[in-house]
């Protein structure tokens, strides 16, 4: 038997706290004694020696410390630490089954000596006549008591170190997509041509535009990191009021997926009769006609290409029909606002480090908002 195996079982059940060290040996409950200068087949990377066993039950049962007061705990117990380095590659095959351990097989044999020529297993005991169920019944015993269990059930769903949180919220917006979307077909050129109630919208924006009745407006914001208001802080600068950098946000997110919509909430819009829900995206390309239609504002980067391919004839008819903002920080040179003050834009000016002026500046907007959301109501 393989200590390393034993180990990763006893770590897999949950009792690491079953194993003690008694003398020169190391006690695995009332199931395996091993030597604890065993060597085993987790090897330095530095040296290429192995480490004893007592040095790999050691890290199983204080991985938790810092590395620091680890090395110091296993020098007061006289006990060979790991390395850094090799922390890592150990604790993966301890935890998830990694078989990554220098020198070691799939199965990881035993490093123990073995003899040159073992001896055979026992043959299954036979009957008198060598065959029928009871022959069966005793080779299939003898081959179970060769059988090593590597993992039960409960390991198997094992998943520490996994994050599944994502996943399940990419199903949830996929299926908000699908109900979404149901409805809308492509036509046969593969593209989805506008309704006649989406394009005469798209003609007149104050034409079929009503609060409620399922009308959820559209914000839009750059996909560009460069850009101060992004699909990341949208909801910080617009519900709560305050600026957080988008950078902050994504390391908050650690490795979760962006969002693809963003659903704020206003609770007073003049002439709206109540709180009013806002849709926001910062992916052009996938909204269709009737999308479109219900797109009332835009934060703008300054740059032309921004808007290439959009069903507008140019940026003088998409800030005839959509409101735009423009965010920026007050002690930002001119020559960044030089393009955007050709538009018909708002300019929003904000505080890099005073953050009790981001209030107005988010009050600045939604001011906006209402005005043009009251003219279409």
């Amino acid at each position: 038997m393989d200590p390393l195996a034993v180990l990763r079982d006893y770590a897999a059940r949950g009792d690491l706290d079953k194993i003690i060290f008694n003398g020169d040996d190391v006690l695995f409950g009332d199931d395996y004694t091993f030597p604890a200068n065993a060597p085993t087949a987790f090897t330095s990377k530095q040296s290429g020696r192995p480490y004893p066993l007592s040095a790999a039950v050691f890290l199983a049962q204080h991985n938790d410390l810092k590395h620091t007061d680890f090395l110091q705990a296993a020098r007061l117990r006289r006990i060979p630490p790991v390395s850094l380095p090799d922390r890592k590659t150990f604790l993966d095959f301890l935890h998830f089954g990694d078989s990554s351990l220098p020198s070691a097989e799939p199965l990881l044999p035993s490093s123990f000596a073995q003899d040159a020529h073992p001896p055979p297993p026992p043959p299954p005991p036979e009957n008198e006549e060598g065959e029928g169920p009871d022959a069966d019944d005793a080779s299939t015993a003898h081959v179970r008591a060769l059988e090593r269990p590597l993992k039960d059930r409960n390991a198997v769903l094992d998943a520490r170190g996994r994050d599944f949180l994502a996943i399940y919220h990419a199903a949830l917006r996929r299926e908000e997509d699908r109900l979404r979307n149901k409805d809308a077909a492509p036509s046969a050129t593969g593209r989805h041509e506008p309704s006649a109630a989406a394009a005469a919208s798209l003609a007149n924006p104050k034409l079929d535009k009503s609060l409620g009745d399922g009308f959820v407006p559209i914000i839009l914001v750059p996909s560009a990191s460069q850009t101060l208001i992004t699909i990341y802080n949208v909801r910080d600068f617009l519900e709560d009021f305050v600026f957080v950098p988008s950078d902050e946000k994504m390391r908050a997110m650690k490795g979760s997926p962006k969002p693809e919509c963003v659903t704020l909430q206003k609770k007073h819009v003049r002439g709206a009769g109540g709180p009013v829900a806002f849709e926001v995206r910062d992916k052009p390309a996938s909204l269709k006609a009737d999308d479109w239609a219900r797109v009332v504002a835009v934060f703008v980067l300054g740059k032309e290409w921004q808007f290439k391919d959009w069903p507008f004839k140019g940026h003088v008819d998409i800030f005839n029909k959509v409101i735009g903002f423009f965010v920026r920080f007050e002690d930002d040179s001119v020559d960044s606002a030089k393009v955007v003050k050709q538009w018909n834009v708002k300019i929003i000016s904000i505080s890099k480090n005073k953050r009790h002026q981001d209030r107005p500046a988010a009050l600045e907007v939604w001011d906006r908002l209402d005005e043009f959301v009251r003219g279409i109501v």
